[in-house]
């Protein structure tokens, strides 16, 4: 399948190389073309940022001029774009950030291919693990009937773990997802919130609505929300269930105390899954201390059912300026 790929791709794009340090691509299919190159190119200025290049979009073609090793490196970024854009239809900014991602790169010049079984494919995109971490998280997500992940914002530990969830609901491996995280203030004061329960809860669930319309159309998520094959809710609500044939994630874990993940874990019923995310450095809890995040993986770290995966900086997916935020303030704990 994805040698085919390769070769499709291959057929639309051809290599010209020059003397004067530069490679041309050029495409075989403006709309490709187009869709690589983003409005008013801006997909390109992104990636000539990015990588250090300078890039030019003439005719059917885009100019690469830069040393000979960073000439490859934006190629290879270039046929991974326009693989995105044939499979998904489009480019988002995290896309032009992974395909010049390190291990990328490297399985790249050593000839190896993405493993076709750590990609998620989802009803409205095919969602790619971009570091080593993710492709071990996406494993554990599969494999593990509990998983524990820690780690920055913008490592993909919510979304990856929602869209291994969504495609295990629509292979009909489950009966529904269930999604939860603890309803405390990220160190601000909202005082009294209008409207009914739903109302109330929604706006510390928005994160979790926001990964699902990412992967499937708003008009059946809400459908699937009616008819109860997705339910949302504040962890408060999870107490005295037990969960069977479900996907149960428990989001923003760092504000729940070591009493609420126990309660979360023990839920556990026939043919389900159980994932606990969360980033230890964004704690609101009254008191750090408080929080059951950490705790929960040194204590069942240990048990072969379980897996814990701790990501860093180096897992962000976001902004780059994300990924060297998140570092800044790691060294600055660490001093």
């Amino acid at each position: 399948m994805k040698n085919r790929q390769l070769k499709k791709i291959n057929s639309i794009l051809k290599f010209v190389y020059s003397d004067n340090n530069s490679l041309s691509v050029i495409f075989h299919d403006n709309n490709l073309l187009m869709g690589v190159v983003g409005e008013f190119n801006e997909n390109l200025k992104e990636l000539e940022k990015i990588t250090n290049t300078s890039l030019y979009s003439r005719g059917n073609s885009i100019l690469i001029k830069s040393s000979k090793e960073k000439n490859e490196i934006t190629k290879n970024a270039i046929q991974f774009l326009a693989d995105q854009f044939i499979n998904n239809g489009s480019i988002e900014k995290k896309d032009i950030i992974s395909s010049i991602n390190k291990f990328m790169i490297e399985e790249k010049a050593k000839g190896k291919n993405q493993n076709i079984s750590d990609i998620i494919k989802t009803p409205k995109k095919s969602v790619i693990p971009r570091s080593e971490r993710q492709k071990e998280y996406v494993r554990a997500l599969r494999q593990s009937d509990i998983t524990i992940s820690a780690g920055p914002a913008g490592t993909g530990k919510t979304f990856l773990a929602v869209a291994v969830g969504l495609t295990m609901l629509l292979d009909k491996k489950i009966e529904r997802i269930i999604l939860s995280r603890p309803a405390v203030e990220a160190g601000e004061r909202l005082g009294f919130l209008p409207g009914d329960m739903k109302e109330k809860v929604d706006p510390y669930l928005r994160p979790l609505y926001d990964s699902l319309y990412d992967l499937f159309d708003f008009e059946k998520i809400q459908r699937m929300i009616e008819i109860g094959d997705i339910e949302i809710a504040p962890l408060a609500f999870m107490r005295g269930r037990t969960l069977k044939n479900s996907f149960a994630i428990l989001d923003e874990a760092q504000n729940a105390t070591d009493t609420q993940i126990k309660m979360f874990l023990t839920r556990l019923g026939e043919n389900s899954k159980i994932v606990i995310n969360g980033d230890p450095s964004q704690i609101d809890l009254p008191n750090k201390n408080m929080s059951g995040l950490n705790k929960s993986k040194k204590l069942l770290g240990n048990l072969n059912e379980i897996s814990v995966v701790d990501f860093d900086h180096s897992d962000v997916v976001r902004h780059p300026l994300v990924s060297k935020i998140v570092k800044a303030y790691s060294d600055k704990e660490n001093d």
